[in-house]
Order: C-alpha cells, then sequence, then structure tokens
C-alpha cells in the first residue's frame, strides 16, 4: 500500500474576505483572484461575479487559462460575493438581495412549497457592490474603469438586468445568466423602456454591453423570455452590443460552465477599432 500525507490545498493568488455593508451592516464573504502578471495598460479589467460560493472556483480558473500568453485575453481579477454560510446559493440572502419588489401574489410557487423568503433589496445590494466593494478592490489593485463586468445566473441574472435598467454607468459589461425575467409578473421589464429612452439620447456614446446566456432545456418560458428580451433590444437603438448565448442540451445548472466561458471571453475581448 501506497502511504501518502493529505495536506489542505490553497489555490494560487486567491484570497477571502468577510466585508460587511456600510449601509444594513449585512455581511458578504468576498472571493478575489488576483492576476500574476503585471496589469496591462490602463489597469486590471475585473468581472464581479454573485453566488460566489456556487462559481467563484470555474470562473477564477477558466480566467486563469483563457488570459495565457502569447494568446490569451489581458490578464483580469475576479471578485465573486458569496455569503458567510458558505452554501453555493444561499436562498434567504440571495433572495433579498437579488430581487426588485413585487406584490406575493405575483411569484410563482416554490418547487418545495415554502414561502418566499424576504425579497425586493437589489437597490440596497447594488448600493453595496457600487459604493463599498468596487472602491474597496479599486484603491487595492489598479482597475480599468472602462472594463469592469457584472455576471448573475437566474435571480442574479435578474439583478444584472435591474442594475443596467437602473444604474448603466456602473458597468461596461452586464452579463444575465438564465435571467428569472418571470419575477413579480415581469416586474422588471417595466424599467426597459426608460433604460432605452435614456440609450436614444445617449446614441453615439459609449454604452454598456449586454449579454444573455440560456440552456436550450430550461423551462421553456425562461427561453422565451430571455430570447424575446434579446430580440427587442436588438431593435431599439442602432449600435447597443446585446448577445445571445443559447447553450442546447443544457438545463438550469449545467449550463453554468458553458456561461462562465463565454462571459470571459464577453468580458475580457477588446471592442474593435473605429
Amino acid at each position: 500500500m501506497i502511504e501518502t500525507s493529505a495536506v489542505k490545498y490553497y489555490v494560487a493568488n486567491c484570497e477571502e474576505r468577510l466585508i460587511h455593508s456600510s449601509a444594513g451592516n449585512l455581511a458578504y464573504r468576498i472571493l478575489i483572484s488576483r492576476p500574476k502578471e503585471a496589469p496591462p495598460e490602463g489597469g486590471y479589467p475585473v468581472i464581479y461575479a454573485l453566488d460566489g460560493d456556487a462559481v467563484f472556483n470555474t470562473l477564477a480558473e477558466t480566467v486563469r487559462l483563457q488570459t495565457r500568453k502569447p494568446h490569451g485575453f489581458d490578464p483580469a481579477v475576479v471578485v465573486a460575493i458569496g455569503y458567510p454560510s458558505r452554501e453555493p446559493f444561499d436562498m434567504t440572502r440571495r433572495c433579498y438581495d437579488m430581487t426588485i419588489p413585487a406584490q406575493k401574489d405575483s411569484l410563482r410557487a416554490r418547487p418545495n412549497g415554502e414561502e418566499w423568503p424576504e425579497h425586493g433589496g437589489a437597490d440596497q445590494f447594488l448600493d453595496f457592490i457600487e459604493h463599498d466593494l468596487k472602491p474597496l478592490i479599486a484603491a487595492e489593485l489598479p482597475v480599468d474603469q472602462t472594463r469592469q463586468t457584472i455576471f448573475g445566473h437566474s435571480l442574479g441574472g435578474l439583478f444584472v438586468l435591474h442594475a443596467l435598467f437602473s444604474r448603466p454607468q456602473t458597468f461596461q459589461n452586464y452579463v444575465a445568466g438564465s435571467p428569472s425575467i418571470w419575477w413579480g409578473a415581469h416586474e422588471v421589464l417595466k424599467q426597459k423602456a426608460p433604460f432605452v429612452d435614456k440609450l436614444r439620447e445617449q446614441e453615439g456614446a459609449c454604452q454598456p454591453r449586454l449579454l444573455v446566456t440560456i440552456g436550450g432545456e430550461e423551462l421553456n418560458d425562461m427561453v422565451k423570455d430571455a430570447e424575446q428580451l434579446v430580440r427587442e433590444l436588438q431593435l431599439t437603438v442602432a449600435g447597443f452590443d446585446v448577445r445571445l448565448a443559447k447553450f442546447p442540451e443544457e438545463g438550469h445548472v449545467s449550463v453554468l460552465p458553458a456561461a462562465i466561458s463565454r462571459l470571459v471571453k464577453f468580458a475580457l475581448e477588446k471592442k474593435p477599432q473605429k
């Protein structure tokens, strides 16, 4: 029998922090992956990801592989937002953080039959990201302020759409994975028209970009909602970069690795020079 000794395994250049929001004093477990390489001119691109305990390891490794030289993208920082519970999907916390206000009778029944946890805190969560977390990262690392991305899946995808529609200046790239557009009888879509009007007013100026990802075997209404949203946005404003990535044979959870791979490409590709 071969004798072995077990040692703890640490991922190089990765760390975690416990941070409390300045408003509400809510605790967040922040997972950070720093590049080994020197920053490119202008600073590091940064990818912020929700549900950090579910996606951080896959996302950090995907970034590490896709930024290898000589042919890879520029080195990038990954910042994933998780919770002290360390659950991949902490339903109590994420339901509050990632959703917009909605009437209880407008919400579909949960598969487990339980009541929905407290919800409607998306603006407070966005405040934490914008006013607490982003300044902390920028104070410690050289950040390219023109190449920042936010990614969320499911309710996190709903949150990404809310962030885009309500505060499009916060990030340059928005990636909504399998977004729960159905939430509150499609409440988030009420924000779309004012957002479109703002884009039209600023036509020709630097605009945010949107990628929506979806698995081909997800619920039919989720696939339809994602496709319809992208189709409508593509027809609204000339020059608005909005894309759909649909992955056949993938369900709501199995789609995550494919979505993360496409997210990295979308976040780190450089716009062609005009």
